[in-house]
Formats: C-alpha cells, structure tokens, sequence
C-alpha cells in the first residue's frame, strides 16, 4: 500500500513539473496591436452604452483606434483615439469631433487578469466643432480627463476565461512586458 501511494505521489509530482515547464515554454503569451484595438473599440462602445442606460447625458463613439507598442524601445503604448463626443441635452445632440494622442504604461492587474493603461500622458489633441471659437483648452484638458479616468478604470485588454491556455495564465503570478508591436506576458520575477 506505502509502495502504491508512493508511486502516486511520485507520478503527480512528475506532472506538476511537466505542467510547470510547460507554461514555462508557453511563455511569453503576447497580444497584438489590432487585438489591443479591436478590445479597446469593444470596451468603449460597452463604456457608452452603460453610461446612456444609467442617464449620463455624454455619450462617446472611437472611429478609430490606433495602438503602437513599444515606439524607440520605450516601454509605452502610444493610443491616437479619433471619434466623437456628444453631449445629449433638451432632445438636442451637440456633437464634437476629437482627436487625441495619449502615451502611458501598460499594467498588468493580476486580480482582475487585465490591462489597463496607466500614466497616461496627452501629447496631442484636436477638436472640431461649429459649437466651439476661441481657446479650446478647457475643452480638451475635460476631454483628457474624461478619457485618462475611463483608461485607468477600463481594461484594454482582459484575459479570456474560457480559453484554456489563457485561463492558466491567469492562475500564475504574471506581469506585462511591452515589446515592439505586441504586448508579452511573462511570469513575474
């Protein structure tokens, strides 16, 4: 009996190991710059509509969504974000063109298996509007909030739970790693 559970013993642990090993050689997971659009697309057309259900008179559309990862090999996602905001007031849209370009730091949040954009600096912006003349900085330094608040808080990217391979990179320690055009998840040292 001490010689079967030995042996059970000795074939879990050998598994363990081949498990351990093989996430090891399945590293690094990365994430492309289109994969990192297509999420952030997606998670702003879910940010505006929960923002309209729950009565917020903004609303935010991205007609583009255009990530670089990695530009002269700093440890940056640059996001150039064109669309639209919308104030919704008196059964009258007040539509307004923007265009903004934000650098930050991707971050891995391993409780909740995302990514988010943090550090967000605005390094170039524009609106144009019929509404608006003159100086449009108190404009744009509001726009700027609004989008750094809703980075900070929405994920660019979250790990997909039903994907097996995915779903065992979330239950080891992971960080993130910004390499030229991609985003590499690595274990955490």
């Amino acid at each position: 009996m001490f010689a079967k559970r030995s042996s059970v013993l000795s074939a879990l642990m050998i598994l363990a190991v081949t498990l351990i090993s093989g996430c090891a050689t399945l590293s690094p997971y990365s994430i492309s710059e289109g994969e990192l659009e297509r999420h952030l697309q997606d998670a702003v057309a879910t940010f505006d509509r929960d923002q309209l259900q729950s009565g917020s008179p903004l609303s935010l559309s991205l007609s583009n969504a255009d990530i670089t990862l990695g530009p002269d090999g700093r440890d940056v996602a640059v996001i150039d974000l064109g669309g639209q905001v919308a104030l919704n007031a008196l059964m009258t849209r007040l539509p307004v063109d923007i265009s903004l370009k934000v650098e930050g730091a991707p971050v891995y949040d391993a409780k909740e298996k995302a990514v988010y954009i943090r550090r967000l600096q605005l390094l170039d912006s524009s609106i144009d509007s019929p509404f608006f003349k003159g100086d449009l900085k108190p404009v744009t330094d509001t726009v700027m909030r609004a989008v750094a608040q809703m980075l900070e808080t929405m994920p660019v990217y979250r790990l997909d739970e039903t994907d097996f391979a995915q779903r065992m990179f979330g239950m080891v320690p992971m960080d993130v790693r910004v390499a030229p055009g991609r985003l590499e998840f690595v274990m955490s040292e």
